[in-house]
């Protein structure tokens, strides 16, 4: 099982970040199965304020690449993504369109 970590900002406001987190208590089944399905076992999300840390524990069939034409491919995965634009803001750096940013391991105990 190989792991990614991923990090992103909210806007900064405490509204939207009630409404973001309200969503990821009942993601809607079509993203699970989106997220199931291309070979990610294990997924969780954490906040600091407005940053995000993501954690991935994927297979071998897994890829950055599958799984993001396989997004852009499903109508209900990008009604989602789209939705989710209205809290998400894109990392200093980040280049136009992309959400979230992979991470550097820079240590393990």
């Amino acid at each position: 099982m190989k792991r990614y970590c991923l990090t992103l900002d909210l806007h900064d406001d405490p509204l939207l970040i009630a409404e973001y987190e309200a969503y990821h208590q009942a993601v809607w089944p079509e993203i699970l199965q989106s997220i199931s399905g291309s070979g990610i076992h294990n997924m969780e999300i954490y906040r600091y304020s407005n940053r995000l840390f993501m954690i991935m524990e994927v297979d071998e069939s897994f890829s950055f690449e599958a799984k993001g034409a396989a997004d852009a491919a499903n109508p209900k995965v990008q009604e989602w993504e789209e939705l989710m634009w209205k809290y998400q803001k894109p990392l200093p750096g980040a280049k136009p369109g992309e959400k979230w940013m992979l991470m550097d391991k820079i240590f393990q105990l």
